[in-house]
């Protein structure tokens, strides 16, 4: 186990933080009395928004599969939230145990939480990075002991790219990433969205958070797919992405779009 980048830093706990929004959302525990008011906020703005952050869990949790099924040994989860049970790692390895993942994450209380969930088997690493700089993220010693980039990965950017601004140039972090994966590697992605409803009052309540809520349409988050080819059924809502179950109710509202693509070249 491995806990690299992980400083005894100050969390900030008087502003709401997307990934404990998630978390309460989700009915986990690692979240503060801001996230909560928050939490509670954009549910009362969206009230399927607790169904549709279930349906993004669920889709990781199928394109995980998915990928491990078609030979990935590897993963990557930038912006990977707090442990919520089960977890990319636990998903991945129910069907291959050799699987080695490097979750990623900005916030400071993601790194400490998640480090005791943690394989001891140096088959998993937690680390301190942010998206916006692909490059440390790349580089990051608790990336690179887990993550062989001579070998294919699964990177999964879920549900974060939608705290990343038009002028922070989120095509230039794609393209990086990109850049950095083997032929064979797969792309798993998911984004909000506000092409099913208004989501002003949902974007206001991200405001007073420490990452501000940028949807996109799907003409849009299409292109962040630019290199690679899709996997059917190409960039859907996420309920409908190889569903394993009956869509929850709703699901036409949930303003998430995913999608899994793999890197030929």
């Amino acid at each position: 186990m491995t806990q690299d980048g992980v400083q005894p830093l100050r969390i900030d706990t008087s502003r709401p933080h997307p990934a404990r929004i998630y978390d309460y959302l989700l009915g986990g525990t690692e979240n503060y009395e801001a996230d909560r008011r928050a939490a509670d906020e954009l549910a009362a703005a969206a009230p399927e928004v607790r169904i549709g952050v279930r349906a993004n869990r669920a889709f990781l949790h199928r394109a995980v599969r998915y990928v491990v099924g078609h030979g990935i040994r590897q993963v990557l989860d930038i912006g990977a939230g707090l442990p919520t049970a089960p977890n990319v790692h636990e998903v991945a390895q129910e069907s291959a145990p050799e699987v080695r993942v490097a979750y990623v994450d900005n916030d400071p209380i993601v790194a400490a939480r998640g480090s005791a969930l943690l394989s001891r088997s140096g088959t998993t690493s937690i680390t301190l990075g942010d998206v916006r700089d692909p490059r440390s993220v790349l580089e990051h010693p608790g990336v690179r002991e887990v993550i062989d980039f001579g070998r294919p990965v699964a990177l999964c950017l879920v549900a974060v790219l939608h705290f990343v601004t038009d002028a922070e140039r989120p095509a230039r972090i794609l393209a990086a990433l990109r850049h950095a994966l083997p032929a064979g590697s797969f792309l798993v992605l998911s984004h909000a969205t506000g092409d099913f409803a208004d989501r002003s009052a949902a974007q206001a309540v991200y405001s007073k958070a420490t990452a501000g809520l940028h949807l996109r349409s799907r003409a849009q988050i299409e292109r962040f797919f630019d290199g690679f080819e899709p996997v059917e059924p190409g960039l859907t809502q996420v309920p409908f992405w190889r569903p394993d179950a009956p869509p929850p109710p709703r699901s036409g509202e949930i303003g998430f779009y995913g999608g899994v693509a793999r890197k030929t070249g």
